[in-house]
């Protein structure tokens, strides 16, 4: 049985105040010029997603993934990535950049050395900047849709 589709509270604030949507979309428009792989974004957008309880982003960048030809498996396996053999070290260390990010007071060290370390290993200061743009963007997104409601399966892609 499928739960039934929850009813937003309201349009998503970024339809509402005037300018809102397009800024955002430049914004996500110019991190993506600057090298950040694409398939390495979504996975960082579908794990933050997943840590804040986004179901409508957990939706829309898992359909967007599988569209752009992701198998089931890395899709499967993108919350237990650590013990998951299917991601390169470049997409693990977005994906720990992107968890301690995410959870900045889990710990008293949000984001310890060896997680910046690692990424900066694998990202230029160019790179790296436009990935921790993307990750805070998605957290922004999952704020936005969480708190207004926006359910999964309401996604046209």
């Amino acid at each position: 049985m499928q739960a039934p589709i929850l009813e937003a509270r309201m349009k998503n604030p970024v339809m509402v105040v005037p300018d809102a949507l397009q800024h955002l979309l430049d914004l996500a428009n110019a991190t993506k010029k600057m090298g950040v792989p694409p398939t390495t974004a979504d996975l960082v957008h579908l794990r933050v997603a997943q840590i804040n309880g986004c179901s409508y982003c957990v939706d829309m960048h898992a359909r967007d993934l599988k569209k752009a030809g992701e198998t089931d498996e890395r899709l499967f396996a993108v919350a237990a990535w650590r013990e998951a053999p299917y991601f390169s070290e470049a997409e693990r260390a977005a994906l720990a950049l992107a968890e301690a990010a995410t959870r900045l007071s889990d710990r008293p060290d949000p984001v310890p050395d060896e997680v910046w370390e690692e990424a900066a290993r694998h990202y230029d200061e160019p790179t790296l900047s436009a990935l921790i743009i993307e990750i805070a963007l998605i957290n922004f997104w999952n704020r936005l849709t969480v708190t207004v409601r926006q359910s999964a399966g309401t996604y046209p892609g």
